[in-house]
């Protein structure tokens, strides 16, 4: 699947999106460091920038890898209003109960455990079934490919 690549955004669409995500993260009732370990920014920037990212003083950092856990994100925050489209408490109940897919794992805490965008994608794939319909008829694409 391919994600927009940083220089596709104008710095008025890159303030609005890092806003946007910001906001996401914010609902989620993640703590400063777990935000920063979700967007993989661990080596990138201080806590204390996150402030400029929620103001739209600051944009997000030129990185290929944050394009693509930004794209998650949104699409986590999509998959989580669609099904629950009337409450921002189930959905964050959601984030943070053990879950049978996830060997009792809550998913905030597989997204927070994987250094990669890897546990991200597992997030959203499990609540957006586009994304995971399409990602699987991909990969089936290029298994054919190869045959």
């Amino acid at each position: 699947m391919a994600t927009k690549s940083y220089a596709d955004y104008s710095n008025d669409e890159l303030k609005f999106l890092t806003q946007g995500v910001m906001t996401y993260l914010d609902s989620w009732e993640l703590s400063n460091e777990e935000i920063v370990s979700i967007l993989g920014l661990q080596n990138l920037i201080k806590i204390r920038q996150l402030q400029g990212f929620r103001s739209g003083n600051r944009v997000f950092p030129d990185s290929q890898e944050l394009m693509v856990r930004v794209d998650h994100i949104i699409g986590i925050a999509d998959g989580l209003r669609t099904s629950y489209p009337l409450s921002e408490q189930m959905r964050q109940i959601w984030l943070t109960k053990p879950h049978r897919r996830f060997q009792r794992k809550s998913p905030l805490s597989i997204m927070l455990k994987d250094e990669t965008p890897n546990g991200l994608l597992k997030i959203r794939m499990e609540v957006d079934c586009n994304y995971a319909y399409a990602i699987s008829e991909a990969m089936r694409e290029e298994s054919l490919k190869q045959s």
